[in-house]
């Protein structure tokens, strides 16, 4: 595809995905209406963005760590209002954190499948408060730059991004629309990986967790995220990875407790029913496990409760949970 547009109404969002935007994103910007702005990237992101840091009024490099911690420490040097993040999920993140508190807009420019982009989820700075649920109001995406992580990486980064649309398709708020763009997203996904990576089309790819990404900001996250994002914040695993280990697992989980929806996804990736587990591993590179990624079994109780707190496991997800029903899962993904 040489170009996608896509104007949401609905959310006040602007997209434009085309193959080398990156490069040309110090002219685009401000085409689109930015012509100042502060940066947030990382040294990595912006070797590949010629021109952008120059075009900044500032930029701010953001550390690895939590969101919240990475993001309190850049605030206080933040004197902008429009902020355009340059990165993966935790850079774009940083970026929304900031602009909660502070006010303003944020334009993505994403370099991962991490979906940040799409969506209005993310975290505080630490020690602020605000008001959550910023999502950017202009998404620049160039594929090339998305695909870019070497094979291994990548394929975990496309299970996150599978992950987004396969949650959002059995939440009581999921709509037809929500679950056509998380079917139509996991078909784009399945059908990029398996092509070889020479032949593979990454607009396919790109798009395919674009259209997962805006699937779960409209219909909301359950079972899967809830357990995901609590292993990576109690056993501090990467995120990307932890989330390819257990989405075979949870999806095997969901077929008994929402069997159309579980249905549909697994004919969109090419696959039965019951065949969903290893055509999700097969896409993955193969079957991962949270033991491998450095999750720690002493502290399966420490997940366990976190995760049970949280109000959303129960709203979210389909059936009765217990306590026993997630340990299974677990035991079946560490």
């Amino acid at each position: 595809m040489e170009e996608v547009r896509w104007r949401d109404a609905a959310v006040g969002r602007s997209l434009l995905m085309r193959e080398g935007l990156l490069a040309r994103t110090p002219a685009v910007l401000p085409e689109e209406g930015w012509s100042e702005f502060e940066l947030l990237s990382t040294e990595r992101a912006l070797a590949g963005a010629p021109g952008l840091r120059e075009a900044a009024v500032r930029t701010h490099l953001v550390a690895p760590g939590p969101v919240p911690e990475v993001s309190a420490e850049i605030l206080a040097g933040v004197g902008a209002d429009r902020l355009v993040a340059l990165g993966g999920g935790r850079v774009i993140d940083a970026a929304k954190a900031i602009a909660a508190v502070r006010g303003g807009e944020v334009a993505a420019l994403p370099t991962t499948l991490s979906g940040a982009e799409m969506t209005a989820i993310h975290r505080l700075p630490a020690g602020h408060e605000g008001s959550p649920g910023v999502r950017p109001s202009l998404v620049l995406a160039d594929p090339t730059a998305m695909t870019s992580l070497p094979e291994p990486q990548l394929r975990a980064t496309a299970m996150n991004a599978l992950a987004h649309g396969a949650d959002s398709l059995y939440t009581p708020i999921a709509t037809e629309l929500s679950r056509s763009a998380a079917l139509r997203g996991a078909g784009m996904l399945a059908a990029a990986l398996d092509a070889p990576r020479e032949e593979r089309d990454a607009s396919q790819l790109a798009l395919g967790a674009i259209l997962g990404a805006h699937a779960l900001d409209r219909a909301g996250l359950a079972i899967h995220h809830v357990l995901s994002q609590t292993i990576v914040r109690v056993c501090v695993t990467p995120h990307a990875e932890t989330n390819a280990a257990m989405l075979p697992a949870v999806m095997e989980e969901m077929r008994g407790r929402a069997p159309a929806q579980i249905a549909a996804l697994a004919g969109a990736l090419g696959a039965e029913p019951e065949e969903i587990r290893p055509r999700i591993e097969a896409l993955g590179g193969g079957r991962r496990r949270l033991g491998e990624l450095g999750a720690d079994p002493r502290l399966r109780e420490d997940v366990l409760d976190t995760a049970m707190a949280r109000a959303e496991l129960f709203h979210m997800t389909p059936g009765e949970l217990t306590r026993e029903d997630l340990e299974r899962v677990l035991a079946e993904a560490w």
